[in-house]
């Protein structure tokens, strides 16, 4: 079994393999349509910097072979602070367990800002993928996700998920000043 099969983003299960390592197991999983070793392999190398034009034209070929087992914690888009939104996420913790979950949702702000994207953070008790849709729909929506979200972040706020409430509004609020202070354009985390 691939280190990766059961592994979540965080835990950057290539992280000490070289980069043709990871471009020859990428290649492996393109040719068997394996989306989670290849959704791991384009998550590393864009942990480690890789040339935005290179993870495009990766996520494109991961589509286009595997799409229909890639997991829901890879971006379907290219964004340059996600390496930084792992890290300032990965800083959060909760003690107690509960119904609540942390979110991220990506922004299009192409239309009107310098950096094309932004993030709202928010908290629910439900999935981050139906409370996206909820927003979508314009069902106790923010304005900026129902007018400008583009997907979930699903993989910085994976182990935020089904946290007690309290510890949620502070994680939301602090994890939300967090990336506005790191210079991300961040709505929400009221």
């Amino acid at each position: 079994m691939q280190p990766e099969a059961a592994a979540v983003p965080r835990d950057r299960p290539l992280q000490f393999h070289p980069r043709a390592d990871i471009l020859a197991r990428f290649a492996g999983a393109l040719s068997t349509g394996d989306g989670v070793a290849g959704a791991h392999c384009i998550h590393e190398l864009w942990m480690r910097g890789e040339w935005p034009h290179n993870i495009e034209k990766g996520l494109a070929s991961l589509w286009k072979h595997a799409s229909k087992s890639i997991p829901d914690w890879l971006p379907m888009r290219y964004v340059d602070w996600l390496p930084v939104a792992y890290e300032i996420a990965g800083e959060f913790h909760s003690a107690s367990r509960g119904r609540t979950n942390i979110y991220l949702v990506l922004l299009d702000y192409s239309d009107s800002r310098p950096e094309p994207h932004g993030v709202y953070v928010g908290m629910s008790h439900y999935s981050p993928a139906d409370r996206f849709d909820q927003h979508k729909a314009g069902i106790r929506a923010s304005g900026s996700v129902l007018k400008r979200g583009l997907e979930v972040l699903t993989g910085p706020t994976m182990h935020l998920q089904h946290i007690a409430r309290r510890e949620a509004a502070r994680i939301e609020a602090q994890l939300a000043e967090a990336l506005s202070a790191a210079g991300l354009f961040v709505q929400g985390g009221h």
